[in-house]
């Protein structure tokens, strides 16, 4: 097949959080299986070696209305394996700041903007694809075009895929992107674009795409309720027949403990000796007391309320005041979220360390390093940070929703199986009962290292994902041609 996917995020060159990781793996698992693949994503100015890319077209216009000064970009390409390929819409205006989500006016046409150009880029070079995957609200308004603006083109014929990577994310937009793009006024309505007076992006996608797809099993089925929802549960219902949930994957050419060069130590399921390295190297980069026999409790994570670390702040005091845990953080969003974790490192510095931002490298050594990852999410589409931690015998602690339920079987002492801990409640005490375990199944080393070892060999590759992806982008073309 001929694949196109539309990304907002595309990492390594830009990433805010999951996606960037996903919309690549996804990419290069399914360029492995001998499919020709292109992404189109923003070349934002904060994307690094752009020097050294190519040039596809030196100038595309863009079926964009508005200042005729703005519909026009560069698009450079970059060859990443065989059979994949990057477009890069570079347009100094929308796209040169760094940011990738920036606060501002033209927001909405900014989003509309790349995702039109990926359909003019196709139609500039001949490049007719079969498929057409759009990630993310950004991207939402792409099956919109094909079934609308574009429909007389060679591109017509195309089947669309829309992934719901978040559904609280919408694109709430203003009114004037139907005329940006040159939209028919009849989309213009409650069963359609229009919603709370506004153009939501993402409706678009869910009621336009031929189907629809989100990241977990799980989360496909919760996002049918007003709880999960997030107002569009009527609009996911409408399209239930097309909608499925995919697991994503771990890039293990990324996250292997074996062959990560991030590491003090490299390890694996034959020899775990490496991991007590990486954790006592850990513990002296972040300034903790070096210490084998206490568990170490780690978080990485946008500070928002989804992930519930409101939650986990008021319960980790408690543990850490009885010198039962330590615990590392890194991340960044929410301010007030952020002083409270660096109060907590102020008040325990030998037990916690909270470090605000990202870094890569430093993610890695926190993953190896730990004994326990906690992720208490209100809600968890997929979450990567559970997969990757399983492949290092970093044990999760989970709330059971989305992705994380799909992923991550409760440790039983009874039968001695088991991934991780599971709690049901998005509460204190749920957080606290889950610690309390974590800590029970940790004074039991055989059982400890027999849970680590169960969780490091579990499979979640974007080998079996790609296989999910493929079987639904049959199944759209199959549609596609019948309607």
């Amino acid at each position: 097949m001929k694949i196109l996917h539309i990304t907002p995020e595309l990492a390594p060159w830009s990433k805010a959080g999951g996606l960037g990781d996903a919309t690549i793996a996804l990419s290069k698992a399914l360029a492995a299986q001998g499919h020709e693949v292109r992404v189109v994503t923003p070349l934002y100015g904060s994307v690094p070696g752009r020097e050294n890319m190519g040039t596809l077209l030196d100038v595309l216009k863009v079926g964009v209305h508005g200042n005729p000064a703005k519909a026009a970009c560069r698009v450079r390409s970059l060859a990443i394996s065989s059979g994949l390929e990057a477009w890069f819409t570079e347009h100094e205006d929308y796209y040169g700041g760094r940011e990738i989500y920036p606060t501002r006016e033209d927001v909405g046409e900014r989003a509309a903007f790349y995702g039109r150009a990926a359909l003019d880029i196709c139609l500039n070079t001949g490049w007719t694809p079969d498929i057409i995957h759009c990630h993310d609200w950004t991207a939402g308004l792409v099956p919109v075009l094909l079934n609308t603006v574009v429909k007389g083109t060679p591109l017509g014929k195309c089947a669309s895929v829309m992934t719901i990577h978040n559904l609280q994310h919408q694109g709430l937009m203003s009114r004037r992107v139907m005329g940006f793009l040159g939209l028919p006024e009849h989309l213009w309505s409650p069963l359609e674009l229009e919603c709370l007076g506004g153009l939501n992006f993402l409706k678009g996608g869910i009621l336009h795409a031929t189907r629809v797809i989100t990241v977990s099993p799980t989360y496909a089925r919760e996002i049918l309720t007003p709880e999960f929802g997030y107002g569009l549960d009527d609009v996911v219902r409408r399209r239930q027949p097309e909608l499925e949930g995919i697991l994503n994957g771990v890039d293990s050419d990324e996250w292997n403990p074996s062959t990560d060069p991030y590491l003090k130590k490299n390890y694996s399921t034959k020899d775990l000796g490496g991991k007590s390295a990486c954790k006592a190297e850990l513990q002296r980069e972040l300034g903790l007391a070096t210490d084998l026999k206490t568990p170490l409790i780690a978080v990485i994570s946008r500070l928002w309320e989804q992930k519930g670390l409101d939650l986990a702040v008021r319960v980790l005091p408690k543990f850490l005041r009885a010198g039962q845990i330590q615990f590392v953080l890194l991340g960044s969003g929410d301010a007030q979220l952020e002083n409270e974790f660096r109060r907590l490192a102020a008040d325990f510095p030998e037990r916690c360390a909270v470090r605000i931002g990202y870094d890569n490298g430093l993610s890695h050594r926190i993953e190896a390093g730990a004994d326990f990852f906690l992720m208490p999410s209100r809600f968890e589409p997929c979450g990567l940070n559970q997969l990757y931690s399983m492949a290092y015998g970093t044990l999760p602690i989970v709330r059971a929703t989305g992705g994380l339920a799909d992923t991550v079987k409760h440790w039983s002492r009874t039968t001695a199986q088991g991934t991780g801990i599971v709690f049901q409640h998005a509460d204190v005490s749920g957080i606290d009962w889950a610690i309390q375990q974590a800590l029970e199944l940790f004074a039991r080393p055989a059982d400890f290292q027999s849970v680590q070892l169960q969780a490091m060999q579990q499979e979640f590759s974007w080998a079996k994902s790609s296989d999910g992806h493929l079987s639904c982008y049959r199944k759209a073309l199959t549609q596609r041609l019948a309607g």
